[in-house]
């Protein structure tokens, strides 16, 4: 997976114009100690291009030089430390109306390598994904009653690995997707239902065993962070997303931010206290009481039996029913909107996101047939009228969200090493 570089003897550069890029952030400057030194422009420059190939792909000298607003003169020297730093390489022409071809530049892909993982109690999946994001190597492991989560964790990274032939020291990053409660302090997990022996001291433990940066993230959230970099929220600043499949969870987006809450629990909307369920008996069992008794999965999928549409998974119930021009189909759906549309205008009238995308395998499998009811019913129960949408990401949302912020990391890292060249 390695990609040589394409450098190019030059003779010796003229001392550096000192000019700064916009992209550079001027408080930097203040931050380091020497403002307006050339050394310290230099690293600014550079951090300047090569985020605009982390982002922008391939590029000439003269598109660097315009959308940076530093001369070609700098670009190129700033071209040619990237290029002996391995992080930049010359990867084809663009042909102009005059003159000789242009350099193509782009990142060396395999400058850094990140992973994602999404831990359930039922699926383990892994990727493995170069700084540009391109996934080299996915596996699945079924954890078969493992009760060991930092051994399975380990083992599913350096299986995807090795299928991607890449060295388990070469990963810049990992972010792992869980259910539940997140500490935001510590980082560690404290409340996953499904996942009993995922508990406090996960986080270093993994760091200790894969030496490592290692994160764990809310699998709702990160499935949030997808929605909005390829799904039905791209480019929004404010949604929620409602996850709707065995357990019940949101994730809050605002002003593009995720907002997790003071404790982390932040989205835990399965204890929702709603009119018509009970109140929660025992918090480490949410299917006890509240908004997951009343459209959790078990009891959507009870719901379905009763109207005659029992599958073998209560997603498949649901897409059999919208999927189906029949009254007992559209009876099913409207209860179950109904159910739904409680929990939104819950959220609704406290947030008024504007958006809100229905998730998960159930919200999946309903599709615009349960989307456009769950509209309907929050609009009669609320003085919010969000736009309600299923999900655009097809598949492995919480795995995709974990490669984006994996990647984020990565490339983070990538900018900071150029200022500090001994990392």
């Amino acid at each position: 997976m390695q990609h040589p570089l394409q450098s190019r003897p030059a003779a010796d550069p003229p001392e550096e114009p000192a000019e700064l890029a916009p992209p550079a952030e001027p408080a930097k400057l203040a931050a380091r100690g020497r403002p307006g030194t050339p050394s310290l422009l230099r690293e600014l420059n550079d951090q300047a291009a090569l985020d605009l190939l982390l982002s922008g792909g391939m590029l000439t000298r003269s598109q660097i030089s315009e959308y940076t607003g530093v001369s070609k003169v700098t670009v190129s020297q700033v071209l040619t430390r990237l290029e002996e730093r391995g992080l930049v390489a010359v990867v084809g022409e663009q042909a102009g109306n005059r003159g000789p071809n242009a350099a193509l530049y782009s990142v060396v892909p395999s400058s850094a390598y990140v992973a994602g993982l999404y831990m359930d109690f039922d699926l383990v999946s892994a990727a493995v994904a170069d700084v540009t994001g391109r996934r080299v190597a996915e596996v699945s492991v079924d954890p078969n009653g493992a009760d060991d989560p930092v051994e399975l964790v380990r083992e599913t990274i350096e299986r995807a690995c090795a299928s991607a032939g890449v060295d388990l020291a070469r990963l810049s990053a990992l972010v792992i997707g869980s259910p539940g409660v997140v500490d935001p302090q510590t980082g560690d997990p404290q409340l996953a239902v499904n996942l009993p022996a995922w508990h406090e001291g996960a986080l270093d433990a993994l760091r200790g065993v894969l030496h490592k940066p290692v994160v764990i993230e809310n699998d709702v959230n990160l499935a949030a962070m997808a929605e909005r970099a390829a799904g039905a929220a791209v480019g929004a600043d404010d949604f929620v997303l409602f996850w709707m499949g065995v357990g019940l969870g949101l994730a809050t987006m605002l002003g593009g931010r995720l907002h997790r809450g003071t404790a982390g629990a932040a989205g835990e909307i399965g204890y929702l206290p709603v009119h018509g369920a009970p109140l929660h008996t025992d918090i480490r069992h949410p299917a006890s009481g509240g908004f997951q008794s009343l459209a959790g999965g078990a009891a959507v999928r009870a719901l379905a039996d009763r109207h005659g549409f029992a599958a073998a998974t209560t997603a498949e119930a649901v897409q059999a029913a919208a999927s189906a021009p029949s009254a007992e189909a559209s009876a099913f759906l409207d209860d179950l909107a109904q159910r739904v549309a409680v929990g939104v205008a819950s959220v609704c009238v406290v947030l008024d996101p504007g958006l809100v995308v229905l998730g998960g395998e159930v919200g999946r499998a309903g599709g615009t047939a349960l989307a456009s009811r769950v509209a309907a019913g929050v609009a009669a129960i609320c003085p919010a009228r969000p736009r309600v949408v299923p999900t655009g990401v097809p598949d492995e949302p919480v795995l995709r969200g974990a490669m984006l912020a994996a990647v984020d990391q990565a490339r983070t890292a990538l900018l900071a090493s150029v200022a500090d060249p001994g990392r």
